[in-house]
C-alpha cells in the first residue's frame, strides 16, 4: 500500500479495493455465504464515496408520491387548465348600476281604474259604444244648447221614458193578473250609499293632485328652471291660436274623441309609432341642447381652459 502523504492513481485504486475487500468480508464472516450482488448494492445507498476522489455524495431524498403544491427544484409542478372550469361556470349576472325607468304608458295603466281602461282600449265593443255615443251626444248637446236646457230636456226624456214603462208593465200586470210587482224594485232596493272611507279617499287624491299642480306652476312662472319656463310658454302660445280657433266645449268633445281613439289606435300600430317618437325625441334633444349651450344660463359654469 502506498504512502497516503503523496497520493497517486495507483494508491486510489489500491485503497478502493481494499476497501470493497473488507466490505466483502463484513458479510461473507463466519463461513456465511458471499453477499448478493443487491445487499450490496442497496448498503452502499447509505453514503457513496467517489472511486476517484474522496468526497462523499449524500443521497437524494426521495421525490413524494403527493404533491401538495411544493414545486420540484428539478421538475415544475404541473398545470391544472383552467379554461374548460371557466367556461363551465356560469356567468354572472351584472346589477344594473340604475334602477329601471318606468315608462309612462305602465304609469297610466297603474293609475287608471281597469274598468276605464277596458272602455278605452275597446275590451268590450257593446259596453264601449253605448258610453262613448252618449258622452258624445252630451257634449254635442251642450256645445249647441245651454247648459240648462240640456240638462232639463235630458231629464225630461228620461222621465218620460221611465213613467211610460211602468204604465205599460202596470197594465200588463192587470191584464195577466200576475204580481211581478215594480219593474224598478230591484234597482229601488239598491244601497247607493257612498262609503265614508271612499269619500274619504277621493279627496285625499284631489287634494294630492291639486297639491303636485300647484307645485309646479309655481315653479314654472317663477322661473325656477329657464328651460322649462320657456317650454311652458311655448305651450300656452300654441294655445291661444287653439282658443282662437275653438271653444272650449269643442276642445273638450276633441279629447274625449281622442281618449277613446288614439290608445287604441296605438295599441293596434305600437312598433312603427315608437320608432318615429324615439327619432323625435332624439332630435328635439340635440336642439335643445345645442340651445342650452348657446344661452347664457345663470347657473352654467365657465369652460376652463
Amino acid at each position: 500500500m502506498a504512502d497516503s502523504t503523496s497520493p497517486t492513481i495507483s494508491s486510489a485504486f489500491e485503497n478502493d479495493f481494499e476497501k470493497v475487500d473488507n466490505l466483502i468480508s463484513g458479510f461473507g464472516g463466519n463461513g456465511g455465504d458471499s453477499p448478493d450482488v443487491d445487499q450490496l448494492v442497496s448498503s452502499s445507498d447509505r453514503f457513496e464515496e467517489d472511486l476517484y476522489s474522496a468526497d462523499i455524495v449524500q443521497p437524494s431524498a426521495p421525490s413524494p408520491l403527493i404533491n401538495f403544491g411544493e414545486e420540484s427544484p428539478t421538475k415544475p409542478a404541473p398545470v391544472v387548465p383552467v379554461e374548460p372550469l371557466i367556461e363551465s361556470m356560469p356567468s354572472p349576472v351584472a346589477a344594473p348600476s340604475q334602477k329601471p325607468q318606468v315608462s309612462s304608458e305602465c304609469w297610466v295603466r297603474s293609475s287608471i281604474d281597469p274598468r276605464v281602461l277596458d272602455l278605452i282600449y275597446w275590451r268590450d265593443v257593446k259596453k264601449t259604444g253605448v258610453v262613448f255615443g252618449s258622452m258624445l251626444v252630451l257634449l254635442l248637446s251642450l256645445a249647441l244648447f245651454s247648459v240648462l236646457s240640456v240638462v232639463a230636456y235630458l231629464s225630461l226624456s228620461a222621465l218620460t221614458v221611465t213613467v211610460s214603462f211602468v204604465i205599460y208593465k202596470k197594465v200588463m200586470q192587470a191584464v195577466q193578473k200576475t204580481g211581478e210587482g215594480h219593474p224598478f224594485k230591484q234597482y229601488l232596493d239598491m244601497d247607493i250609499t257612498i262609503p265614508d272611507g271612499k269619500v274619504h279617499q277621493a279627496a285625499d287624491i284631489v287634494v294630492k293632485r291639486a297639491t303636485e299642480t300647484l307645485r309646479e306652476l309655481r315653479r314654472l312662472f317663477l322661473v325656477e328652471d329657464l328651460v322649462d319656463s320657456v317650454k311652458f310658454g311655448l305651450l300656452l302660445w300654441v294655445l291661444t291660436y287653439l282658443g282662437a280657433a275653438f271653444n272650449g266645449m269643442t276642445l273638450i268633445i276633441l279629447a274625449i274623441t281622442s281618449i277613446f281613439t288614439i290608445p287604441k289606435f296605438y295599441e293596434v300600430n305600437k312598433v312603427q309609432i315608437d320608432e318615429k317618437i324615439a327619432l323625435i325625441k332624439t332630435k328635439i334633444s340635440v336642439v335643445l341642447k345645442q340651445v342650452q349651450e348657446k344661452l347664457p344660463l345663470p347657473g352654467k359654469k365657465a369652460k376652463t381652459t
